[in-house]
């Protein structure tokens, strides 16, 4: 497994409740997904954590006020976004700069989030690992070698796994 994960932010480990617009650092409500603490609480221990967002208009201290407010900002060694990046997630393009940025190949990489559009395959695509957190069980024709979880607590499977192979 890798040394690095890069995890979505919306619905991948903050709820992002469609009612609420703007920045999520300034929403009334905001909630870690079911899970996020002790995920990125066990991963920490061996790996560093990177949000990798498609949110457009939030700076990365704006990301990282909103994980501040659900106390998952102590797991977090940065935040890539438009803001820092110049381009927008759901492309390889993304990706490279990550990896450039990082200074690091993507076979160190893994990649989580909810869309498979966006997070999934584009990462793929430049040879990141990647799980797909597929919460509605959407059902497309994909290889058996990618990773599909329903909830979050379902990567210490995989965490364990690979540090047992260590």
């Amino acid at each position: 497994m890798a040394n690095i994960y890069l995890f979505d932010w919306g619905n991948t480990l903050m709820v992002d409740f469609p009612v609420q617009n703007g920045k999520m650092c300034e929403w009334r409500d905001v909630q870690a997904v079911d899970g996020a603490s002790e995920l990125l609480a066990k991963l920490v221990k061996h790996s560093d954590i990177y949000i990798a967002t498609n949110a457009a208009d939030s700076s990365s201290n704006e990301i990282k006020a909103a994980f501040d407010r659900v106390d998952l900002a102590q797991y977090i060694d940065g935040y890539f976004c438009k803001a820092n990046l110049g381009i927008g997630k759901g492309t390889p393009e993304f990706f490279h700069r990550i990896l450039k940025e990082l200074n690091v190949c993507a076979s160190s990489v893994t990649m989580i989030g909810d869309s498979f559009d966006d997070d999934i395959a584009p990462a793929l695509s430049v040879g990141i690992q990647a799980i797909w957190l597929n919460t509605n069980s959407i059902n497309l024709p994909l290889s058996d070698s990618i990773v599909q979880v329903k909830r979050l607590k379902d990567i210490c499977f995989y965490v364990e796994l690979s540090h047992a192979k260590l």
